[in-house]
This record gives C-alpha cells, sequence and structure tokens, in this order.
C-alpha cells in the first residue's frame, strides 16, 4: 500500500472512538522550563492504541501538546517515522531490544551494529538500554557483564553521535549478593561518558530510593528523565509485573513533585523529558491530562 494511501485509510479516529479525544485544546509546559520546546512522550504509553491506528493515535499525540516521542524501539521508528515527520513530532530517542546488550547470541537479538545503523536513519540523539528480562538479572556478575557490553556499546554510539543511556525499573533496586542493588553496581560501572542514565522517578520511588535524591547524586550522568506519577501510599515492589495497575497516575495525581524533578534535572544537566504512564484506563485522555498539568506548575 502506497504510504498516501496509507495515511487516508488510517485517518479515521472515530472507528476507534478515539474522535472526542483527540478534540483537546494544545497544551504546553511552562515558557520558564527549558523542557518546553521538547517534552516528549514515551510511546508505550499508547501501545494498545497505536496497534488500532496509527495514525490517529500519534495525531492525538501531537494534538495534545506533545513535541516529540520516544519509541519502543528502533523497528517501531522506522515504522512510525513517516507519519510522525507528517505531524511535526520530533524524533531523538528509542529504546532498543534489551538481548542486544544481555544475550547477544539469540537468533532474534540484534546486532549492535545495525541498532546504531538505524538510529541513524532516524536521526536520533539517545539509545535507550531499557530492561533486563526476569531471568537474566539475578547475580552481581550477570550485572558486570552488562556494564562491560553497555560501556562498549556506548563508545560505538558515541562515535556516531548517539548518547548511550540506562532506564532503571524497580528490580535495580533490589540488593543481591554483596549487598549492593544493581543500580549501586551500575552507577559505578557506567562510563560516565558512553553510558548515562533515563531516569524513571516512578520506578525509583516505588523501588525505595528518593527520585530527588537520586537525580541530585547523578548529576552530569543523567541524559533523560521519564515523568511518571506513582499512587500515593503505594508499597515498594521490585518486580514490575507485581505493580498495581492502578500505582500509575497522571501527573499532578499521584506523590511525586514533577515541578521539583524538572527542576533538578534542569540543574543536573538532563537534555530531554518524556511523559510515561504504563497503566492507563484511558491512554489519550490520561496523557491530555499529565501536559495541561505540567502547564500550571
Amino acid at each position: 500500500m502506497k504510504r498516501r494511501d496509507f495515511l487516508k485509510t488510517t485517518a479515521g479516529a472515530s472507528a476507534l472512538g478515539l474522535t472526542a479525544s483527540l478534540a483537546r485544546p494544545l497544551m504546553a509546559i511552562p515558557a520558564n522550563s527549558k523542557y518546553k520546546a521538547t517534552i516528549g512522550l514515551q510511546l508505550w504509553t499508547v501501545r494498545n492504541e497505536l496497534k488500532q491506528d496509527k495514525q490517529a493515535t500519534l495525531k492525538s499525540v501531537a494534538d495534545a501538546g506533545y513535541q516529540q516521542v520516544e519509541f519502543g524501539g528502533v523497528d517501531q521508528g522506522l515504522e512510525l517515522q513517516p507519519i510522525c515527520k507528517d505531524l511535526g513530532l520530533k524524533m531523538t530517542s528509542s529504546f532498543i531490544n534489551w538481548q542486544a546488550i544481555c544475550n547477544p547470541a539469540n537468533k532474534n537479538a540484534p546486532s549492535l551494529e545495525s541498532l546504531i545503523e538505524d538510529a541513524k536513519k532516524l536521526e536520533l540523539k539517545h539509545l535507550v538500554f531499557g530492561y533486563i528480562g526476569k531471568n537474566y538479572r539475578q547475580t552481581a556478575d550477570q550485572f558486570h557483564t552488562y556494564i562491560e557490553r553497555s560501556n562498549q556499546f556506548g563508545e560505538m554510539c558515541k562515535k556516531a553521535g548517539i548518547q548511550l543511556c540506562y532506564h532503571n525499573h524497580a528490580f535495580e533496586f533490589e540488593k543481591i549478593e554483596g549487598g549492593k542493588t544493581g543500580f549501586d553496581l551500575f552507577v559505578e560501572g557506567f562510563d560516565p561518558e558512553n553510558c548515562k542514565f533515563e531516569l524513571d522517578v516512578f520506578w525509583v520511588k516505588i523501588g525505595g530510593w528518593d527520585p530527588y535524591r537520586t537525580l541530585k547524586r547523578l548529576e552530569g550522568r543523567v541524559s533523560q528523565v521519564h515523568l511518571k506519577d506513582l499512587k500515593s501510599g503505594a508499597q515498594v515492589c521490585y518486580d514490575e509485573g507485581q505493580v498495581p495497575h492502578d500505582a500509575f497516575k497522571e501527573l499532578g495525581n499521584g506523590s511525586i513533585d514533577m515541578a521539583k524533578v524538572m527542576k533538578i534535572s534542569e540543574a543536573i544537566g538532563v537534555e530531554q523529558c518524556h511523559v510515561e504512564q504504563d497503566q492507563s484506563p484511558d491512554p489519550i485522555k490520561s496523557i491530555g491530562q499529565s501536559i495541561a498539568h505540567l502547564q500550571t506548575l
């Protein structure tokens, strides 16, 4: 199917019941924030909507006021690139298949070279190593292996003009052998230039750490931040699969001070902030609420 015809056939948001959600005024975050011109959305937030209608979903993202998107993978980026360009959505960051770092022998794991090549096609500024499968995060030796490989990949990325960063969940904050956490090992082992962090403040807090102190501790080493709110009173939970869906809140409806997060982020040299909400009964409505909250700060 030709791209022009594809856009025509996918433009009908009403088939998805998205029409009402699209009729929203443009929103923006406060003029005194350096992140206004680049506020992004991690597309994992609207993953189910994208399966139904890519064009309508991305249009809803742009109409809400988001300036750019972060892809779940470079393959997704290559697929969505034409639509994003048509909608004026910038593309600066993408996750990678985690097995490229943790299990490169897997036949489905992309090579590091191919990831960089695809990132260059997308003109990305960042690649994100953003997950580790449960069977691959049990020992300190495993973490040390990923540190070494990440530093090597980060050096390759740097030569291509791309910044590699690591996105945390909560499992990294659980102590493993030796009394340290996996996150401690990453802080100690990652090359500060070749592998920075994309800090997700929700996962930091539900992992039992203070997101504000953690940001300050990593001054100069955080290239991106995920703005994600956590339900007040949520208990520490290291297993991402066991977190209740209602723990994920729109910005302003939870326990994390987003104004403080952005203020610290600016002070420590963070380049980019992305909104993300892993679970929502109405993701299109939620992303509008979150960016509206940023406007009030």
